[in-house]
């Protein structure tokens, strides 16, 4: 996730947080209703203004998950490297 959805994503949550608690919301059937309105608002809003849709947005070659797998992969082997240099 770059930026620009990151950013998105996190005023999407922060407007419906505020109007679940402006609402006192405390059914979880219509907070599901409240959070797919405000997804919509936002996505028309984005849209509205020219911007980039999150599912056009580009996406990295590698997870957040293959790099982690990766370096704990990489950090091993200087351990064994390590451990047979003594």
């Amino acid at each position: 996730m770059g930026s620009e959805e990151l950013e998105d994503n996190i005023f999407r949550i922060a407007q419906t947080d505020d109007k679940l608690r402006r609402d006192n919301v405390d059914n979880e059937y219509i907070a599901n209703s409240v959070h797919y309105e405000v997804g919509r608002e936002v996505r028309n809003s984005i849209k509205r203004l020219g911007g980039m849709m999150p599912e056009n947005l580009p996406t990295p070659e590698k997870s957040f998950k293959e790099l982690e797998k990766e370096i704990k992969d990489e950090n091993k082997n200087i351990e064994v490297s390590a451990s047979n240099k003594l």
